[in-house]
């Protein structure tokens, strides 16, 4: 495992999975969040959040963690490793709860952007993650189901489907390569 794509939906703990194989592993990180996002949630533009990517998966051993299907085909062609996240939704939205809670309280700058979350975009906007998850968790099981398959040929795919089985992972305890089955 040289290139690693770590995937999930919205909380599904793909920065601190990442993090960990990145200590462990020594491989550098790139982290699609800061590559597409701007000061002020303002997204980069198409053109120049794919030429980022580009720079930065084109050379070397790396872990890349994200969803944006914006960029799938450049990451995942270049990746010997899918690592999917795929947690129940009532886990998911525990840990999100917490994380967004403690990046609120701590005033976290995310991604070097200035950008930080609040309670009033958690809970009172149209762009609450919260939301996001809860609409997203389902759609994109589906979704990335198909798209593992798609590129599933001469890499490794890892599902991940409860806490347990992550642990098991990073402790290096199991082999996980499996089908892609439900």
């Amino acid at each position: 495992m040289r290139r690693i794509v770590v995937f999930g939906t919205t909380g599904s703990g793909k920065s601190w999975l990442a993090e960990r194989l990145v200590a462990e592993k020594g491989l550098r990180l790139v982290e699609l969040d800061a590559l597409f996002w701007g000061p002020d949630w303002q997204p980069a533009p198409l053109d120049l959040f794919r030429h980022r990517v580009e720079c930065e998966t084109r050379d070397g051993d790396w872990i890349a963690v994200g969803i944006y299907g914006q960029v799938r085909d450049i990451v995942w062609q270049r990746a010997d490793t899918l690592v999917w996240l795929d947690l129940p939704l009532p886990l998911v939205m525990w840990r999100l709860f917490w994380r967004t809670l403690r990046r609120i309280v701590t005033r976290e700058d995310l991604w070097g952007t200035g950008n930080r979350e609040s309670l009033r975009r958690t809970l009172l906007s149209r762009d609450s993650i919260l939301l996001w998850a809860l609409k997203t968790h389902g759609r994109n099981r589906r979704r990335f189901g198909a798209e593992c398959s798609n590129f599933a040929a001469g890499r490794t795919v890892i599902r991940l489907r409860n806490s347990r089985d992550v642990e098991r992972f990073i402790a290096g305890r199991a082999s996980f390569a499996q089908p892609l089955a439900a």
